[in-house]
C-alpha cells in the first residue's frame, strides 16, 4: 500500500439522481470527495487524502505515504441500479482481493468510520425526514452487502439508528466469514466507509 506517483481516481457519476459526482482514491479503500462535479470532486483529492491518513493516524492506523499530488482519474462508471441491490458503481480494482493484512486493516477503517458516523450522530440535533432517509439508506446498503457475501438477514425496530447499527453488525459478521478472498470485498467495504464518513462530514456541516 505504500504510495506512487502518479495516484488514480476512479469516478462514479449519477449518485443523488445525478446532482452528486464521487471520486475514490484507488489506494485507500473510502477515501472519498463527494461533489456536485467532475472537477469539483478530483480536485478535492489531495486534501481529502491528507485528512483520511491523519484520521487514520490518529486513530492508532498506519496509513500509507503519498508521494506528490498528481491524483488523476483511470476510470468511470455511472451509478446505476444494478442486480446486486446496490445500485452502485464498480471498477476494475474493485475485483482485485485484499492480501490477509489489508483485508484486517480495511475492517479497522470500517468500524471506525461507524465509530466517526455515531459520533457526529450523537451531536446532530437534526433529525429531519432527510436524515431518516439516509439512514435507512445506509443500513439497506448494508443488507444488500451481505446478501452478496451469502448472508440473508433483516433488522427491525422503529429507530433508524438501531437499524443502522444492526445492519452493519450484520456486515460486519458476513465480510469476517467471506474473508478477504471473496468476490467483491474491496468493493462492499469502500462503498461502506466512504458513504459513513460522506453523512458524518454532513451532519457536521462540512
Amino acid at each position: 500500500m505504500a504510495g506512487t506517483m502518479p495516484h488514480a481516481i476512479f469516478v462514479e457519476t449519477g449518485l443523488d439522481g445525478g446532482a452528486t459526482v464521487a471520486a475514490y482514491a484507488a489506494e485507500m479503500p473510502g477515501c472519498a470527495v463527494f461533489a456536485p462535479t467532475d472537477e469539483e470532486a478530483t480536485a478535492g483529492m489531495p486534501r481529502r487524502v491528507e485528512w483520511f491518513t491523519a484520521w487514520l493516524r490518529d486513530a492508532g492506523e498506519r496509513a500509507p505515504d503519498f508521494v506528490g499530488d498528481n491524483w488523476y482519474e483511470v476510470e468511470r462508471a455511472d451509478a446505476a441500479p444494478g442486480p446486486d441491490g446496490i445500485g452502485r458503481a464498480a471498477f476494475s480494482l474493485d475485483e482485485l482481493p485484499p492480501s490477509p493484512a489489508e483485508f484486517s486493516a480495511f475492517l479497522t477503517w470500517l468500524e471506525l468510520a461507524r465509530e466517526e458516523l455515531a459520533a457526529a450522530l450523537d451531536t446532530a440535533a437534526d433529525r429531519a425526514p432527510d436524515l431518516v432517509h439516509a439512514l435507512d439508506a445506509l443500513a439497506r446498503q448494508d443488507l444488500a452487502s451481505s446478501a452478496i457475501l451469502g448472508a440473508s438477514a433483516t433488522v427491525a425496530g422503529d429507530d433508524p439508528i438501531d437499524r443502522l447499527y444492526a445492519a452493519r453488525e450484520v456486515l460486519t459478521a458476513a465480510l469476517e466469514a467471506a474473508g478477504p478472498g471473496a468476490d467483491g470485498v474491496r468493493r462492499l467495504i469502500r462503498l461502506a466507509i466512504a458513504d459513513d464518513l460522506r453523512l458524518a462530514g454532513r451532519l457536521r456541516g462540512e
